[in-house]
């Protein structure tokens, strides 16, 4: 991801991170080429101004290697000439600022799936326990764990973060839940049922998902 605003490259990051994308991050288009060169990413979002340079001339050098990544333009909403130049040299997608976070990732997704590349990693697991992120089905050893929506969505911040102790607040801001504490213990309920215990509570500071507790 290329842009030159800390709160804009921050966000998504942190959203992109949580739906299970690897992201690199650069401020510059400098810095975008190197990282592109270095690490081969499936696809970048790449702001049309950026502090060293017009962000079509960032995507000529990125597509000058032969490069078939995806690139999707994060535009202003006056941007519309710049649009039309970048298509000539192979963007396969826009979006205007501001955005909602939601259509992102559906483009995002659709991006990755026309250029052949993997979108992220849609299989989380740990331990024996794994959440589907295409069909929002949780299992612990083969066997389907009944969730609610917020309850699946705080195992998959769980199982991301899986070893780390996370806040209450981190929680609540990462899945939106209500209630965090009656979440997690419903979770760590339906999850011991099948097995031994996982989430482990760290009196204040908050939980964590670890095998091999006591």
């Amino acid at each position: 991801m290329v842009d030159d605003q800390p709160t804009v490259v921050d966000m998504l990051a942190s959203v992109l991170t949580f739906h299970g994308f690897a992201v690199d991050t650069a401020r510059t288009g400098e810095q975008a080429v190197e990282k592109a060169a270095e690490h081969s990413p499936d696809l970048v979002l790449l702001d049309t101004m950026l502090p060293d340079g017009d962000g079509l001339d960032v995507c000529r050098r990125l597509r000058a290697g032969g490069s078939a990544m995806g690139i999707m333009f994060l535009t202003a909403p006056d941007a519309s000439a710049d649009l039309i130049a970048g298509l000539a040299y192979g963007d396969e997608d826009w979006i205007t600022k501001p955005f909602d976070v939601e259509v992102l990732l559906t483009r995002v997704r659709a991006l990755l799936s026309r250029s052949g590349s993997p979108s992220g990693d849609r299989l989380l697991r740990y331990a024996d326990v794994e959440l589907d992120q295409d069909t929002h089905e949780a299992r612990r050893g083969g066997e389907v764990v009944p969730l609610s929506r917020t309850e699946l969505e705080v195992l998959r911040y769980f199982l991301q973060n899986s070893g780390r102790v996370l806040s209450r607040g981190q929680i609540e801001a990462a899945t939106a839940s209500p209630d965090v504490d009656a979440d997690v213990t419903s979770l760590r309920t339906e999850l011991d049922r099948l097995g031994a215990p996982l989430i482990v509570t760290h009196r204040g500071f908050g939980y964590a998902l670890r095998a091999g507790l006591p």
